[in-house]
């Protein structure tokens, strides 16, 4: 037997696969992190692409704004931020005049202990923060882009001297990528804006990797550019959640630089597979099946149509959003689904639609904490307590020469 080691949260669970079935783990080539992410950063924020320098930016009294990702994104915030504050202390910027502004997009508000976690005890206690609402009264309407998304934003971002985005560049599955634009559109915009946005996800282009002809993406783009924000830092990092490199610069121009950067490393070619095993990556990856679907979306490719997904995902916080769960429960199909989005777009739904339509491929088994029955009787998934369980089960309905693969990172890295 070959024996794998897959994240489940924040432990890790051992899949024994038979030697004679399995085709292999796909895993990538990936640089170690850089030895000090601080420095880096900083080294970036000095030599910015395609604009001034953070530090020729700011000027003391000015008010600036940092948006910096929410508890449901593995950013390293706290190793970003201490560059970006010394940057601005050094340009004479008083830390009264900062405001870090978490952008929750429709996710809910990050409470008090998870704000330590992600920014680091000393700045959530000597910085003001908050999360945003994107169903506040007091946001700032910007304009309209050519799609017709009306943007309007978190205050304190529209009403700022300087806006400072940061995040991670990552696959998203239909936007292409996370990063860059993402942080005012959906991060800091109001649920109208992002739910016309997130409505062009049924068009054949939103799709993971995808940003040439990307209507969402084109979208968020505008919205992002309606918000004049003046520098991004970016970061991508390897699977171990190590900072591999630094982007930072003017919104379009550093977050393509990020894009191609990470396709070199994790866009991966590989046969296709009768069986995928595949780990969303572990906490907080794996914090809900909301989240955690990345990974299945993310395999997709490589299963051979009737074929077969065993997942790996904690999801401590359970299914992770109720409107997923009522439009399980209400549809019976992708396409009824398909038909109720582009007439009505609702955050959450959409999960419901990508999951319906991955069933119509393939049959998904899953390693988790949710309920048995819930798992089964809503979301159509097959719930088994192991890896060995799962494969038992395939194999009395599969030939016994099923070719398995097994993805270790599948909210990572994207098989095609």
């Amino acid at each position: 037997m070959k024996e794998i080691l897959l994240s489940y949260g924040t432990k890790k669970i051992v899949a024994e696969i038979p030697e004679k079935n399995y085709f292999g783990t796909l895993e990538v080539s990936e640089p170690n992190g850089v030895k000090d992410p601080e420095a880096h950063i900083l080294q970036c924020l000095r030599a910015p692409i395609n604009c001034q320098p953070l530090k020729s930016m700011a000027n003391p009294g000015a008010r600036v704004a940092i948006v910096v990702s929410d508890h449901t994104r593995p950013v390293p915030t706290r190793v970003m931020l201490p560059p970006i504050l010394s940057e601005l202390k050094n340009a004479g910027v008083t830390k009264d005049k900062i405001h870090i502004v978490f952008g929750c997009g429709t996710h809910r508000k990050v409470k008090e202990e998870e704000a330590k976690t992600i920014l680091g005890e000393e700045i959530a206690e000597e910085i003001e923060w908050s999360s945003h609402d994107c169903e506040a009264e007091d946001l700032v309407y910007l304009g309209t882009t050519s799609r017709g998304t009306k943007v309007a934003i978190n205050p304190v971002v529209a009403k700022s001297d300087l806006k400072i985005l940061t995040g991670d560049i990552s696959y998203h599955f239909f936007a292409g990528y996370g990063g860059g634009r993402k942080s005012i559109l959906p991060a800091v915009a109001s649920k109208e804006a992002i739910n016309k946005n997130h409505s062009m996800l049924t068009n054949p282009k939103s799709e993971i990797g995808v940003l040439e002809g990307n209507p969402v993406h084109e979208d968020m783009v505008e919205g992002a550019r309606l918000a004049n924000p003046n520098i991004i830092v970016n970061v991508v990092q390897n699977t171990r959640k190590e900072v591999i490199k630094a982007f930072c610069g003017e919104l379009e121009s550093a977050f393509y630089e990020g894009v191609k950067f990470l396709d070199k490393i994790y866009r991966v070619k590989s046969e296709r597979a009768d069986i995928v095993i595949v780990s969303a990556g572990g906490y907080p990856k794996d914090i809900d099946l909301y989240q955690a679907y990345k990974a299945i979306h993310n395999s997709l490719p490589i299963v051979n149509n009737n074929g077969a997904i065993v997942l790996v995902a904690e999801c401590r916080e359970g299914v992770g959003n109720k409107v997923f769960q009522e439009w399980m429960k209400k549809y019976a199909t992708a396409e009824q689904m398909r038909e109720q989005l582009e007439k009505n777009f609702v955050i959450g739904a959409h999960k419901a639609y990508y999951l319906a339509r991955a069933l119509q491929k393939t049959k998904i088994y899953m390693i988790t904490e949710i309920p048995p029955n819930e798992l089964e009787k809503i979301y159509k998934i097959i719930p088994v307590k192991s890896v060995e369980e799962a494969l038992e089960e395939i194999f009395n309905t599969m030939k016994k020469e099923a070719k398995i693969k097994v993805i270790p990172y599948g909210s990572s890295i994207l098989a095609c």
